[in-house]
């Protein structure tokens, strides 16, 4: 029988060393890649105070369907997301009854939810933000952070699905509402629908108040066609739109 020479299994040995790091190098630089497909934004920090009171912002609210071409700015529709859905209090204790087919996002929000089980899925309609290319994105609550769905001004084929309703052209951006009503019926069952409705309210009264105390005017909107504006969003199929709120700066008078 024939002896390997030291020399040889040194040789063998590098050799296998080299092709498994250049696996793993390989993988990383794959792993980077799909993590940059993914297009993930960072938001600002959103603020915990200011000077406009609850009371001011009320008596401020008025629903807003005409908007000026003025763009908002990016630190601005953080706020505004942080209020409709942003995380007040981390915690990694699952709600009772949490359906394990979905990710919990690591604490409780700012709008009250049946079971804190959040069935609300926020999407952003990008069109005129500084610092934010035009395109369609859904608000990462757990991180604070918007994913790109996908690129360029959807306004007019929302418009369209909307019943051409001219706030939503003007509008600097849009917020769509999405339901996916299975995570609050794997608990409440039949009176599942009743309470994702609700939560459309709070979620929206939320937009409403902190847009008033930044100068910025919406209204909520349900009148659309359901399937037409799914489509136009690519919504994943267990995902319901239930409002779109236009955004954008209130005319100074």
């Amino acid at each position: 029988m024939k002896k390997i020479r030291p020399i040889a299994i040194l040789i063998f040995l590098v050799g296998s060393i080299l092709s498994v790091r250049g696996m793993a190098q390989a993988g990383s630089a794959e792993k980077a890649g799909q993590d940059a497909e993914t297009k993930i934004v960072p938001l600002p920090n959103p603020r915990y105070d200011s000077e406009t009171s609850v009371e001011k912002a009320m008596n401020m609210r008025r629903s807003t369907r005409t908007f000026p071409q003025e763009s908002l700015s990016l630190s601005d529709i953080s706020q505004i997301l942080w209020a409709a859905q942003g995380i007040t209090f981390k915690t990694e204790k699952l709600p009772t009854r949490w359906n394990p087919k979905y990710e919990w996002q690591g604490g409780y929000r700012t709008a009250p939810s049946a079971g804190a089980l959040y069935p609300m899925e926020l999407y952003l309609v990008a069109a005129n933000i500084k610092g934010l290319p035009q395109g369609v994105y859904k608000y990462i609550p757990k991180n604070h952070s918007l994913r790109n769905v996908f690129a360029g001004d959807k306004r007019t084929a929302i418009y369209g699905a909307a019943l051409k309703q001219n706030a939503i052209q003007e509008a600097a951006a849009l917020i769509v509402m999405a339901a996916v009503y299975e995570r609050t019926s794997f608990k409440y069952g039949a009176r599942a629908e009743r309470y994702v409705h609700m939560e459309v309210g709070f979620i929206g009264e939320n937009i409403c108040l902190q847009g008033a105390a930044l100068g910025i005017g919406t209204v909520m909107i349900g009148a659309f066609q359901d399937e037409e504006l799914k489509k136009v969003l690519d919504l994943p199929q267990d995902e319901s739109p239930l409002a779109i709120m236009p955004l954008g700066k209130i005319r100074k008078e």
